[in-house]
């Protein structure tokens, strides 16, 4: 605490104010009309469609059979036939979520900027109809199902799945895509292969997108193969749930649909921004006026915080993906900065009672905050499990905390994702940039500014000033 020196209240200082402003501004560059990003600014920021804009719908099976088994491969099928056909549609900043629980997709997707004939119920019809797969010879696409191209369809694909295969030369491990086909298809499949072994390739094509186009290296008249490449595990799985959603033995039905105008949102988004700037400035002179200097530490720390939860949101972070903000994830990120008010006031409060407890100034500071800490953590903690609780029970099921609190929320489903979701994470992303902000940070600066002459009155920190 002591060896804390002058001039570390200017070095976080200027970090603070750099970090905000490239949080703000970003690093760009351009050439011509393309812009390179380097470092994400606010203007990146994804938007959610309650802002922007766009649809919100919901699909079940359409089951012949009532007594009909869904699996969970079914289920991500069904998911990735939907993701190709968006970005068939050019929708390409969409959410799709699959609840394994009660088998359902639940899609979001803004408007079209620039397009004006955007119809968003004939894209959800779009969305649900079958998905048409077949596999042809070479890589020009057919005119139809009965074109002499064609090898098979969906129909006579028995499974595909993501697989591990150790190369027999180099003993390296890799991902596969194992494609399993039914008697329908196997003669077909060992015709086409024994024609183009070696000189030939056959696509496989999914409505009117080619997903994948492998060369034929021998004659396979088994009906097992493998499709080699460059894969991942999660690209070979991709691969293979969209051949699988060709097989899908039922269609998908909207049930639910929710049109929000963009105009709406815009006014939404426009409001709360006004009122969450209007809302730091009164907090940041009011925080001054009673708590004077520890005040306007605390207001430099809450705009560190303010920066920090954008910079977690736009993409800033390398590491961090950028993140859908909604009207209900603006609502946390000016909730997270109300419980930083209230650290900074029991910080406040504490070093005040020192002070008027005859304490020196240096230990007055560090009293303060170590006797405050007990109260911030407990009120700041409780908040960070509401949040993970929110994000486990409205976020994507296949998330972090969705899986880990998937026991306890199998009643809840993931139609509120991105909106109630993305109050979570903004609520949590500030609580813990709080207890960098409003703890580290703030501590930091105090007892460096204390050790300035000018700023050594008590009635500075809100004590009243001895007699001796």
């Amino acid at each position: 605490m002591r060896k804390i020196s002058k001039p570390v209240f200017f070095i976080v200082l200027i970090l603070i104010l750099g970090f905000a402003y490239l949080t703000y501004a970003g690093i760009h560059s351009y050439y011509g009309d393309i812009r390179h990003s380097y470092i994400k600014g606010v203007d990146e920021i994804r938007w959610g469609i309650d802002i922007q804009g766009g649809v919100n719908a919901t699909f079940e099976p359409e089951l012949d059979d009532a007594d009909q088994k869904i699996s969970d491969e079914d289920m991500d099928a069904a998911k990735a036939v939907i993701e190709q056909r968006l970005v068939s549609l050019n929708i390409t900043d969409s959410e799709v979520y699959a609840d394994y629980t009660k088998h359902r997709i639940m899609v979001s997707f803004p408007w079209q900027s620039g397009e004006e004939n955007f119809d968003p119920a004939e894209a959800i019809s779009e969305l649900g109809e079958t998905a048409q797969l077949v596999f042809v010879k070479g890589t020009t696409q057919a005119e139809s199902l009965e074109d002499e191209n064609v090898v098979l369809t969906g129909n006579d694909v028995k499974k595909a799945e993501a697989r591990q295969y150790q190369d027999q030369q180099s003993g390296e491990l890799t991902w596969v895509v194992s494609l399993e086909l039914k008697e329908t298809g196997k003669k077909a499949f060992s015709d086409a292969t024994t024609e183009l072994a070696g000189n030939g390739q056959i696509s496989i094509w999914m409505d009117d997108d080619m997903i994948s186009a492998p060369s034929v290296n021998e004659p396979i008249t088994d009906g097992n193969c493998q499709i080699s490449g460059n894969f991942t595990y999660e690209s070979a799985k991709s691969l293979a749930d969209k051949i699988n959603a060709g097989a899908l033995p039922f269609n998908l039905r909207s049930t639910s649909t929710n049109i929000i105008s963009a105009t709406l949102g815009e006014g939404a988004k426009t409001a709360m921004t006004i009122a969450g700037i209007i809302a730091f400035i009164m907090i940041a002179i009011y925080m001054i006026i009673i708590y004077k200097l520890p005040g306007f530490v605390a207001s430099i720390a809450l705009l560190g915080q303010a920066a920090g939860t954008l910079a977690c949101i736009s993409g800033f972070f390398g590491n961090i993906e950028s993140f859908t903000l909604t009207i209900p994830g603006i609502a946390g990120i000016i909730l997270a900065i109300g419980m930083g008010v209230d650290a900074n006031v029991i910080v406040s409060e504490r070093i005040k009672e020192e002070l008027n407890n005859g304490k020196t100034l240096n230990g007055a500071i560090e009293l303060g905050y170590k006797r405050a800490w007990a109260a911030v953590f407990d009120g700041n903690i409780t908040v960070v499990f509401v949040a993970i609780i929110l994000m486990g029970a409205f976020g994507p099921t296949d998330s972090v905390f969705g899986t880990l609190l998937k026991p306890l929320f199998m009643a809840f489903g993931a139609s509120t994702a991105g909106t109630i979701y993305s109050l979570g994470y903004t609520l949590l992303v500030g609580i813990i940039l709080n207890f960098f902000f409003g703890i580290f940070c703030s501590r930091l600066m105090l007892s460096s500014l204390s050790k300035f002459k000018a700023f050594k009155k008590r009635k500075l920190y809100g004590g009243v000033e001895s007699n001796g």
